[in-house]
Formats: structure tokens, C-alpha cells, sequence
């Protein structure tokens, strides 16, 4: 496995691999690399002739500063995962390798830009799709893979593939979950011992109200899940949208459409920690 930061040199060995006839794979990620990233990679090597995994902690899609200063790095473990995994190059630019000058380009996709994490975290997804972009242009892989767990940014992504005309297959992988139900995230590394202890009752909380689903009106489950989180201690909700999972936009009923989604963004803890999560009411893709 190479581990590579120079674009230049990235481009040579992406140019061997296609002349020896194999497909490009890409995974993007920002490091803190766990379980669920590695499904990812194992997909990709079993999809491609080359996977590439980028390793990039991307700065212009947080709109936190402290965020991304308290975002783990944990570069030489993550080459061992991706060893292990079978990947054929990491690519780990510097910020000036990323952006030699500053990426003025601005992506804008309502609705799926500008609700939930698009209305809580400004300028993220346009942060998003500037970095995606750029690795789109330098690998031009055939396929690229993303998480569930990060929902609404594959609808982002599918979004920009298309303003951008090119022909990427963009790959949803389910998420990976603890054995406690708590959707794996490089965040989850920064939660202290109670909060961690804590964190799995989102998701607990998220099963439960399928059921409750049955028996409620969509304005009622809500009011249910956001109390249901906040009755512990530790947990607070930011949002809790109910939407159509194809346009991100709030239903009003159940009937309203076919593929109806639960997104939920919770604060866990003294940090806080900022945790997301969601779940599948009804699915019926379009």
C-alpha cells in the first residue's frame, strides 16, 4: 500500500492502474479511521481493480473552529486499518496541497443544503462539496463510497455529482453500529466514560419510536423522540426533522410519501459532543 501526499504523484499511479484496465474506487475520509470506515474499504476493494482512501481533515467545512481543532488525527493508525483492509493508496495532502489558493467556489443545493445540518452548520456542505470535488477531479474514480450515518450529506453529494456532470456511482454503505447500538463516528473517541455510557440511548430511543410510529401522528412522534432523548440526563436534542427522504423536506403525515426518515443531531455531555444519528420509518426509494 502507498501512502501518498503529492497530487502529481497520485496521478501517475492512477494512470498504471487504469492502463492496466482496473476501475477506480474512492473513499473519502477525514481520519480517526473505525470499524465503519473500514466497510466501507473492504466494499471498494471488492468493487474495484484500485481503491483510494483519502485521509484529508478538511477546514472549510467546519464552521467551528474548536471543532476542528478537537477532531482526532490519528494518521499511522489509520494506514495500519487501511493495510489491513486491503486498500491500494492513501492519498494525505496537506491544506495547501488540497487548496493551493483558496477555494472561492460556492455550492448551493436547496433544499438538501439548507435544512438540518445545512441550517445548523453554515457554510458546511458548501465545505463539503468543494473537497469532494477536488477529489472527484484528481482520482476520477468510477465509484465512490460514503457512509449512512452522515444521511444527509450522500443526498448532498448525489446532488453535486450531477451539477459537476460526472459519471461517479456515489455507493451508500449502512451504518455501523457498537454492539450497544451507538453508530460508530470518529467523534465517539472524544466522549469521556459517562458519556459514552449515555450515547447508545439515542439510538435505543430511535428504535422504540418505530413502533410508536404506528399509533402516532408525525407531529406526535416527534414531540415523543425529542422529549424521550432529553429525559436523559447528559442529552440534549438540536433537531429532530421528520422528512421525505428523497427531497430532505418535513412531512406532515405519514402518507405523505413513501420513504419517510427520522434525523436526529443530539449533544452529548460537558463538551458537548455533537452526535447524529437516524432512522427509517417507511422505504420505498424513488
Amino acid at each position: 500500500m502507498l501512502v501518498i501526499s503529492k497530487n502529481v504523484e497520485l496521478q501517475n499511479v492512477l494512470f498504471q492502474a487504469r492502463k492496466q484496465g482496473k476501475q477506480v474506487g474512492l473513499v473519502p475520509t477525514m481520519g480517526a479511521l473505525h470499524r465503519g470506515h473500514a466497510s466501507l474499504v473492504e466494499r471498494s476493494v471488492k468493487e474495484n481493480g484500485f481503491t483510494v482512501v483519502s485521509v484529508f481533515l478538511n477546514p472549510t467545512q467546519f464552521n467551528d473552529p474548536a471543532d476542528l481543532e478537537r477532531y482526532p488525527r490519528t494518521l499511522d493508525a489509520d494506514c495500519q486499518l487501511l493495510e489491513r483492509c486491503g486498500a491500494d493508496v492513501v492519498f494525505a495532502p496537506s491544506v495547501e496541497e488540497m487548496y493551493p489558493t483558496p477555494d472561492e467556489r460556492h455550492f448551493e443545493f436547496p433544499p438538501v443544503t439548507t435544512v438540518m445540518e445545512g441550517a445548523k452548520r453554515p457554510g458546511h456542505f458548501n465545505g463539503v462539496c468543494q473537497v469532494v470535488s477536488r477529489l472527484f477531479y484528481i482520482v476520477k474514480p468510477q465509484r465512490a463510497y460514503f457512509g449512512e450515518k452522515d444521511w444527509q450529506q450522500i443526498a448532498v453529494v448525489k446532488r453535486l455529482v450531477k451539477y459537476i456532470a460526472m459519471d461517479i456511482k456515489i455507493v451508500e454503505c449502512a451504518i455501523v453500529r457498537e454492539a450497544d447500538g451507538l453508530a460508530m463516528s470518529s467523534r465517539n473517541t472524544l466522549l469521556a466514560p459517562d458519556e459514552r455510557a449515555i450515547a447508545p440511548q439515542i439510538y435505543k430511543v430511535l428504535k422504540a419510536s418505530v413502533e410508536k410510529a404506528r399509533d402516532m401522528t408525525v407531529a406526535e412522534l416527534h414531540d415523543w423522540v425529542v422529549n424521550a432523548i432529553n429525559a436523559v440526563q447528559g442529552l440534549e436534542v438540536e433537531y429532530f426533522e421528520i422528512v421525505d427522504g428523497n427531497t430532505l423536506l418535513p412531512v406532515a403525515n405519514w402518507q405523505d410519501s413513501d420513504y419517510v426518515v427520522g434525523c436526529v443531531t443530539v449533544y452529548c455531555g460537558k463538551t458537548p459532543i455533537r452526535l447524529i444519528d437516524h432512522i427509517k420509518y417507511k422505504e420505498v426509494k424513488a
